[in-house]
């Protein structure tokens, strides 16, 4: 009985130490997808800027001539 109760202990142990061990990879994990993602909306603003830039250079493009022939 007394080994079975100390197998037991060590297994719950065991778990709680796991518990703690993948709480603190979960924590990691969320603030890396959190830099992620604020890395994610920062290129997005980027791509956003210099879409409008290309968009008012096209506009101040001369037109092209149709050419007849």
């Amino acid at each position: 009985m007394v080994n079975e109760l100390n197998a037991l202990e060590s297994k719950i142990a065991q778990v709680a130490s796991l518990c703690r061990s993948l709480r603190a990879e979960n924590n990691q994990l969320r603030q890396q997808l959190a830099a992620s993602e604020a890395e994610k909306k920062g290129l997005e603003e980027r791509m956003d800027t210099a879409r409008n830039r290309i968009e008012q250079l096209a506009q101040q493009l001369p037109e092209a001539k149709a050419s007849t022939a």
